[in-house]
């Protein structure tokens, strides 16, 4: 089956659209990559998408608006990748959506929504679309994420000691298998998310991310400052655990720069600091977890401070990206709601319940029909895959 899996992430800037042909045979899932192409929102559209995200307030017309608008991006991106990479024969396309929230009270998961209306993308490619991933993991008492999980720990199937799947998106999530121990998931804290916001705000606007970790690298960390946020309570939290911008926005960063007896820090140490952050962060759980190696995915992967950072922080645990298996680092979410999607039209679960802490393993998702009569495979015969292969792209 031909798949087109469809991501944007935390960090909305655009939608990744990344094409694999999966097989499964016996108690391995093959997968082998098509390719990736990149959507990017328009500004005006990005704009009124940060406009609408907590911690400020919307209206059910915006809501409505960013949810077709949405679709038509998710729409036009998947139309794109079944004729650039799949020349026009795709068979079906998992559509992650936009996450504008995800209710988290208490430490459970009560809700999480992803908008990017599917009936757009179905009509646009004439192709069935499996979207809404997380609610039905949430409505099992599980955290709805990272449900990538399910992905990792198939793929990390058979690697030597304990490996982490780390991804590092707005948000940094790992899994963790292997070494005779049940997998864990969760969300570490933020990634990019923090990162991102203050160089929004310390550039005006001009600038939306840290390019090439270039404002990290001119900066020193601030002792205070870091000890500040790495004493927010959600780290000693246990696993599962989801976060998301809803906690870590600007204004959560600027309330630990307020207060008239600390000294404030120049804008490149804040933006140093915050990726110290992440790196002292993530350290902290692969620590926790006797990770062995880390294997690296997303847009963090392509900031070299941070990486450095990273690098230094994991004191001699060896630090990889996901490219050097085969999966490219910008694509490999996408691709892992591919494989989602695959699991779901074949009536297989695709949850991992020792990582999203539900009550059991569930078959995920809402169908949008395409164009023509629906006629789903049959379930597998199989069960669920256990091993995911990445085998070489195909050649021209």
């Amino acid at each position: 089956m031909r798949v087109i899996g469809l991501m944007s992430g935390t960090s909305y800037d655009a939608i990744d659209a990344a094409a694999a042909d999966l097989q499964a045979e016996g108690d391995t899932l093959h997968l082998t990559p098509l390719g990736l192409t990149g959507h990017a929102y328009d500004e005006r559209l990005r704009e009124e998408l940060t406009a609408a995200l907590p911690p400020a307030s919307t209206t059910l017309e915006t809501v409505c608006r960013l949810d077709t608008r949405i679709g038509q991006a998710f729409a036009e991106a998947a139309a794109r990748a079944d004729r650039e990479l799949c020349a026009g024969r795709a068979d079906l396309v998992a559509s992650h959506g936009q996450t504008v929230f995800h209710w988290v009270r208490g430490g459970r998961a009560h809700g999480s929504l992803q908008i990017g209306q599917p009936s757009w993308i179905a009509e646009r490619t004439g192709l069935p679309v499996v979207s809404d991933f997380r609610s039905r993991d949430i409505a099992a008492g599980g955290q709805g994420a990272p449900l990538v999980s399910t992905v990792d720990v198939m793929w990390l199937r058979g690697r030597p000691g304990r490996p982490v799947a780390l991804n590092l998106g707005g948000i940094a999530n790992i899994t963790v298998t292997g070494g005779g121990r049940a997998p864990a998931a969760y969300d570490t804290g933020p990634a990019n998310a923090l990162i991102d916001a203050a160089v929004r705000h310390l550039t005006d606007g001009r600038r939306s991310a840290d390019t090439d970790g270039v404002m990290a690298a001119r900066g020193t960390v601030h002792r205070p400052l870091l000890e500040r946020l790495l004493a927010d309570p959600y780290y000693a939290r246990p696993a599962p655990k989801t976060t998301g911008k809803e906690r870590f926005h600007l204004p959560y960063l600027l309330a630990a720069l307020s207060g008239p007896e600390r000294a404030r820090p120049g804008g490149d140490d804040v933006v140093a600091t915050v990726t110290a952050l992440t790196a002292h962060t993530v350290a902290d759980a692969v620590r926790s977890c006797a990770g062995t190696e880390v294997i690296a995915s997303g847009g963090g992967t392509r900031n070299p401070t941070l990486m450095t950072m990273l690098r230094a922080a994991l004191a001699g645990v060896p630090l990889r990206t996901s490219g050097e298996s085969g999966l490219p680092p910008a694509a490999k979410e996408a691709y892992a709601f591919a494989v989602l999607g695959f699991l779901s039209v074949h009536g297989l679960t695709a949850t991992v319940p020792a990582c999203t802490g539900a009550r059991h393993a569930s078959i995920l998702g809402s169908l949008t029909p395409g164009a023509g009569p629906l006629r789903l495979p049959p379930p597998g015969d199989g069960g669920m895959p256990t091993r995911l292969r990445v085998r070489a792209p195909h050649r021209a």
